[in-house]
């Protein structure tokens, strides 16, 4: 059975070594200790985040305080290749929906986007409010799915920065790609030839659709309009769907 995950700041997991303490203190030890009730004699796993992940004993608890005596370290590789989700925004909770998913099933970046037809806007306070929520849901989501990297969250993007995104990825060789999911294209996403390495970035638009001026630009900037199934998907459930075809075909072999 695996361990619960708790995070912690990476210049403490630095210096973590076998049979060392390694003390975890404020909001995260308090989390573990009167929610999760973590009691002297559990063996958890705490991750930086960045890939490294210590695994130890706890040898002591207060309300805030959590002392763990290590029993091993190991840093993770960063899997290959790499993917970026492009999340349009949507009304509700169901661009969160997507990231919690999305972050589950292993996505490594997340960027929020600004869709022409996105009905939520993000502006000034409440926009950082609500790329504030992404931030603790994905690391909701990394702690409940055992990850050690947890994925970043982007500052918002518009098309212009989309577009420069898209280019960027596909110019940088042969291992780059870009994808925009879309009802009407006609080439499926399963089946593609993925490259072992490199970033590949998928594009999720809003619940309104694309706008053909948008498609015209993403796919003119290199991005490959493809489908998932004869379905209609949500703007919560297509991103996580295509990154479960993505990683069947790759990372769970």
């Amino acid at each position: 059975m695996t361990l619960p995950v708790f995070l912690a700041e990476p210049e403490l997991l630095a210096r973590a070594v076998p049979s060392a303490a390694v003390e975890l203190t404020g909001p995260e030890a308090r989390h573990a200790v009167t929610v999760r009730r973590t009691a002297v004699g559990e063996r958890v796993d705490l991750v930086d985040g960045r890939g490294r992940r210590v695994t130890g004993s706890v040898s002591g608890t207060d309300r805030d305080r959590l002392l763990l005596r290590v029993e091993a370290v190991v840093d993770e590789p960063a899997p290959e290749p790499r993917f970026v989700l492009v999340q349009a925004l949507a009304k509700g909770d169901r661009d969160e929906q997507a990231v919690e998913a999305a972050t589950e099933l292993g996505v490594d970046r997340i960027v929020p986007w600004q869709a022409r037809r996105s009905i939520v806007q993000w502006r000034g306070e409440r926009g950082e409010r609500s790329r504030r929520k992404w931030v603790d849901t994905v690391a909701a989501a990394t702690k409940q799915s055992r990850r050690s990297r947890m994925p970043e969250v982007a500052p918002l993007v518009d098309l212009e920065g989309l577009v420069g995104l898209v280019a960027t990825t596909v110019g940088a060789g042969p291992g780059g790609a870009a994808y925009l999911l879309h009802e009407d294209a006609t080439t499926p996403l399963a089946g593609r030839d993925l490259p072992p390495t490199g970033e590949i970035v998928l594009i999720v638009g809003p619940e309104g659709g694309l706008s053909p001026a948008e498609q015209e630009a993403l796919t003119g900037a290199g991005a490959l309009a493809v489908r998932l199934g004869p379905q209609v998907l949500r703007s919560s459930s297509a991103g996580p769907a295509a990154l479960a075809v993505l990683s069947g075909a790759s990372r769970w072999r």
